[in-house]
């Protein structure tokens, strides 16, 4: 096990994810839709060449629920890039990081699984954040805070259905559905919103899909070589290089009651995720 190894890839893919972010924020007089659609084309350059590559079948076992996962993750995404032109960045990120105890909430009432004591206690503290960061900054957009729980709700939602799909069906496969559906999604409703362009506009938007798939693959091999509870954590250091580019290259401000909600939801997830493995 060489946890050092796990945490240069944690890092990457926070750094890759942040990146990610931070474009998208760049790209904002887009169409939600049409970034939508180049985050997907990236994505699905890779997928479709792993599927190629190994003979796996493209199309999976269960197609109902492959779809149904690519819906409710367009449905997310399409909320969180939504959201990042009415939020400052690493808040958005932050936020987003609430799937989980939404998760946790559909599990109990779909999977019949058991949440403890203390996890109610974490689930608690987040939402305190939220509260925090709404109550006491006055700068924080509402529309903007409404989508991204939105985004994190459906996101939960996400979890849930990868539950049911289990092992049933190849990773790859599963990560190509969502892709083609953004594609398609994303490439239809683009045509009503469309804006051609110009210059580095777009490599930016084609770097929207390498720097998802490469967020992805560093932190899949991370907890392929390490436990969980080792490099889990570290996941959030997403929200840390989100908050420092939002800081640096959009001159954002965050207030003190804004990092003190985000470091209760953060915290309280980090605690959630130790609970969960034990």
């Amino acid at each position: 096990m060489d946890v050092k190894q796990a945490i240069k890839y944690m890092i990457i893919s926070a750094l890759a994810f942040a990146c990610m972010n931070g474009t998208v924020k760049y790209l904002s007089g887009f169409n939600t839709f049409q970034i939508v659609f180049f985050r997907s084309i990236g994505s699905l350059c890779f997928t479709f060449g792993l599927l190629l590559k190994n003979n796996i079948p493209m199309f999976g076992n269960n197609k109902k629920i492959l779809i149904l996962r690519g819906l409710v993750g367009v449905t997310s995404m399409s909320l969180f890039f939504m959201s990042t032109k009415y939020l400052p960045i690493g808040t958005a990120v932050s936020l987003r990081y609430l799937a989980p105890i939404f998760s946790g909430i559909f599990a109990v009432l779909f999977l019949k699984e058991y949440i403890k004591p203390v996890q109610w206690l974490y689930f608690f503290i987040a939402f305190l954040g939220v509260l925090v960061l709404k109550g006491f900054d006055t700068t924080l957009n509402t529309l903007g805070l409404i989508l991204i729980i939105i985004s994190a709700i459906f996101s939960g939602l996400v979890y849930v259905i990868l539950s049911k799909i289990g092992k049933t069906e190849h990773p790859v496969v599963v990560v190509h559905y969502f892709m083609m559906i953004s594609f398609l999604v994303g490439g239809v409703v683009s045509i009503f919103y469309w804006k051609t362009p110009l210059g580095i506009e777009w490599i930016l938007l084609l770097l929207l899909g390498v720097f998802g798939y490469f967020g992805q693959l560093y932190m899949t091999k991370a907890f392929q070589i390490a436990s969980t509870n080792q490099v889990a954590p570290l996941k959030y250091l997403e929200v840390v290089f989100s908050v420092l580019l939002g800081i640096f290259i959009f001159t954002e401000i965050y207030t003190l009651w804004s990092l003190l909600g985000i470091s209760m939801i953060i915290v309280a997830l980090i605690l959630n995720a130790f609970t969960k493995k034990k």
